[in-house]
């Protein structure tokens, strides 16, 4: 051992004992190594623009979200989820790596949400997994509280509160806690616990996403171009009208509903959603129906079915409030016409969604 410690000594102060010409040779060597050392950290097969037109491609999706079919949204970001995913498998620099890293969840997050209106829950909490699993690798904790957001959402309508309420706290634990992605995940918890009949439980959570609301900074922050202020808004709305119907308490369901509505109406163009404002439509109507008004529930049914975006969760809520109406009002002609119409919605709305996988 310490002839072997003795050898490695001797090897170390080569440079030290060698004449000065040979001493210029291992270091002109030395130099020719590090530049093909910064050669290699620097070789790349990415285009120069391909991280902007990934960019460019991932916020026009987000745009095109609640505008456009899901279906062929769904289909054009599979497309370049894909695309990503043979550009990591290609040769990149590091920190394009983290970019590519990045995109490829943003994109899968983005490929939750459309699974989830489309009907496949499944598919969707897939994306949203592999979501969270890119953002981690990429060291962006907003993209992994993104992701879990999506994750609440597709468990709360597969009547999975318990898997909701912990992908929302493991969501929160990556979330800044100024950001309105704060307020939505407490508020997401704060549902869960409304669906699991835990009515303490929800006036914790939706006290913590009060709370969090009255710190955000006075500038919004913005994702890929959109203002995501809304959804903090529409969290602190929307959210607890779904609860107080779950928790059977119809006045503040009613009263949450009117203004989840209001907010949705006067929303900037960029920040509508109609599937949204359909849903807030459905709780509205089953508030009326615990009110003991079946006409106005049914009339209001009937405009949430008008919406533009008729996705599976619009179906989902609709499909509580006929039967409900059902049970409560039973043969009565109006409400089975309700019933009939979203019979031939979902016949004629839910898509088959192929075979996927979220890829890299």
């Amino acid at each position: 051992m310490e002839a072997t410690k003795r050898r490695d000594a001797v090897k170390l102060a080569g440079l030290a004992m060698a004449a000065p010409a040979a001493a210029a040779q291992i270091l002109e060597q030395a130099a020719a190594e590090a530049m093909e050392l910064t050669r290699q950290a620097e070789a790349t097969s990415l285009g120069s623009g391909t991280l902007d037109h990934l960019d460019l491609a991932v916020t026009e999706f987000n745009c095109a979200y609640s505008l456009k079919p899901p279906r062929a949204v769904f289909d054009a970001v599979m497309d370049y989820r894909r695309k990503v995913d043979a550009l990591l498998k290609g040769r990149h620099t590091h920190r394009q790596e983290h970019e590519l890293l990045a995109f490829a969840g943003w994109l899968s997050e983005l490929l939750a949400w459309l699974a989830h209106d489309l009907g496949d829950a499944r598919a969707g909490l897939a994306f949203a997994i592999d979501a969270f699993v890119h953002g981690q690798q990429a060291g962006h904790g907003q993209l992994c509280a993104w992701a879990m957001d999506a994750a609440a959402s597709i468990n709360l309508y597969e009547q999975q509160p318990g898997k909701a309420r912990d992908a929302a706290l493991k969501g929160l634990i990556e979330a800044p806690a100024t950001h309105p992605l704060t307020v939505r995940l407490h508020a997401q918890v704060a549902r869960a616990a409304a669906a699991d009949g835990d009515a303490d439980g929800f006036t914790t959570a939706f006290q913590a996403a009060e709370d969090a609301h009255r710190l955000l900074p006075p500038r919004s922050p913005r994702r890929f171009g959109l203002d995501v202020l809304p959804l903090a808004d529409y969290a602190l709305t929307s959210y607890p009208a779904t609860s107080f119907i779950w928790l059977g308490q119809a006045e503040q369901a009613r009263q949450h509903a009117e203004q989840a509505l209001a907010t949705y109406e006067t929303a900037p163009a960029a920040s509508r959603s109609p599937s949204r404002e359909a849903i807030a439509r459905i709780d509205l109507a089953l508030a009326h129906a615990l009110l003991g008004d079946p006409d106005d529930a049914v009339a209001l049914g009937h405009q949430a079915l008008d919406s533009a975006r008729v996705v599976d969760s619009v179906r989902h809520r609709a499909g509580d409030l006929t039967s409900f109406l059902n049970r409560r009002y039973p043969r009565q002609a109006a409400v089975e016409g309700l019933r009939e119409r979203l019979a031939a919605a979902d016949a004629a709305t839910r898509p088959a969604l192929p075979a996927v996988s979220p890829g890299a």
